[in-house]
């Protein structure tokens, strides 16, 4: 008896997908594979793969920049250092 199978549709960019897609298949996986192989690793693991941490003051700073330029369609300020 086989399982049930069940679809997962996820949205990102469409760079992104180019990219890692591109690395996957130099690996010899395609993206469904890759997204079977992580949800693998979390259900055996009960845990995510990647360690995750809270970002420090700069990075924080960063990703507001980079939320501020993608919501203004801008490039990122050079600001002349000190």
């Amino acid at each position: 008896m086989t399982a049930q199978s069940t679809m997962l549709h996820v949205r990102m960019d469409s760079e992104l997908k180019r990219e890692a897609t591109q690395a996957l298949s130099a690996m010899g996986l395609t993206a469904s594979e890759a997204v079977r192989l992580l949800f693998h690793r979390i259900a055996a693991d009960q845990a995510f793969p990647l360690e995750l941490k809270v970002p420090n003051a700069q990075t924080r700073r960063a990703m507001a920049e980079v939320d501020e330029m993608v919501k203004n369609r801008g490039a990122r300020n050079i600001r002349a250092t000190p």
